[in-house]
């Protein structure tokens, strides 16, 4: 990357002005222009790095939108995974308010659309996403590292203290170490951070099991409605019946540990395993997914009578953080966390209706 320009945009800074002033006309054509581009001829080795996670990847920028913005940026995004700066993650470049250094980070939307303003999201949900990513990272790289430093824009203004909070990774170079570091480097290991995110979003890691199958009934009673940018990135048939089949195995392997003698009844009964334990018999529903939690599941209307009717004798097992690869074509599935919850009380879960049936009378 160039340096003088990065070195620049750190001279202008402190010259901030909500009008188009000399200065930030300079700083704009230095954000929208230079260093957008040099990002856009790093792109074929951004895409090295990402691998097969996003191939759809471009730069956006912007120092303001009519009044000037305290806090310029520049960043790479897959087309389909993050449209635009309010949905999804990617690598950022935010520059400090006094100029006194540059941020490489990965983030996500920390705004959305309200009235026709742009309202910052609730710090909660901020903090689901970002501690949702930096998982991911850590969970591949055992580390956050090199990418260890808070990000802090030192803006007055409120905007860009939601960009601080949205942020999931950061590593700050200093204006005086522009120089003397391998910025390119450091961009290729940021976007490697984000291609792994990536990938774990087109798994569905971070979308309940309750959501997959919502969005995918959607579709179904209305196939022009977009559930989300994210439609189309769902499991296929072969994947979704690998996952099943992996979560019986642990579920069953899990009762048996206890125990229990196992049927498998997902065939022909309104639950999936029959465990039995001398005079106890339990009726078990199974629940596998990709998700790296679960909190929400879907039941048809017999699997929920059953549940309420026979409560105290059924069971529900969540097998969560099931993993997916190819072997010769076909998806295995592997790992996965068991959650069982046996004698279970369905009515301290809340249950809503995401379809109904209507029929003529």
């Amino acid at each position: 990357m160039n340096v003088d320009v990065l070195k620049r945009i750190c001279e202008l800074q402190p010259r901030y002005s909500p009008t188009n002033t000399p200065e930030m006309k300079e700083r704009g054509k230095l954000i929208r222009d230079a260093l957008a581009d040099e990002l856009h001829e790093m792109l074929p080795r951004i895409s090295a790095v990402v691998g097969d996670s996003a191939q759809d990847l471009s730069v956006d920028s912007s120092d303001g939108i009519g009044r000037k913005t305290e806090a310029p940026w520049v960043r790479v995004h897959s087309k389909s995974l993050s449209p635009n700066p309010r949905e999804g993650y990617y690598f950022v470049i935010h520059f400090r308010a006094d100029g006194t250094g540059v941020f490489f980070t990965v983030g996500c939307g920390s705004t959305v659309w309200n009235g026709g303003d742009l309202r910052p999201v609730s710090d909660k949900e901020l903090a689901q996403r970002t501690g949702w990513a930096r998982s991911v990272i850590e969970q591949r790289w055992k580390t956050v590292a090199p990418f260890v430093d808070r990000i802090q824009i030192g803006a007055s203004a409120a905007l860009p203290r939601t960009f601080e909070k949205a942020t999931v990774v950061a590593k700050r170079v200093d204006v005086g170490d522009l120089g003397r570091t391998d910025l390119d480097a450091l961009v290729l290991e940021a976007c490697a951070r984000l291609g792994e995110i990536y990938r774990a979003q087109r798994d569905l890691r971070d979308v309940q099991p309750a959501e997959q199958v919502e969005a995918e009934v959607v579709v179904a009673v209305n196939p022009t409605r977009r559930s989300s940018s994210r439609q189309g990135f769902g499991l296929s048939g072969a994947e979704r019946k690998a996952v099943e089949l992996r979560a019986m195995l642990l579920a069953t392997e899990h009762l048996m540990g206890m125990g229990f003698v196992c049927n498998d009844t997902s065939s022909s009964e309104s639950f999936d395993v029959l465990a039995c334990k001398g005079e106890e018999k339990v009726k078990v529903e199974v629940k596998g997914t990709t998700s790296d939690s679960c909190d929400a599941i879907v039941m048809t209307a017999n699997e929920v009578r059953l549940h309420s009717l026979e409560k105290g004798a059924t069971g529900l097992i969540m097998v969560s953080r099931i993993r997916l690869r190819k072997e010769d074509g076909k998806p295995i599935a592997e790992g996965g966390q068991v959650e069982a919850l046996l004698g279970w009380d369905i009515g301290n879960w809340q249950s809503e209706p995401i379809a109904y049936r209507v029929s003529r009378r």
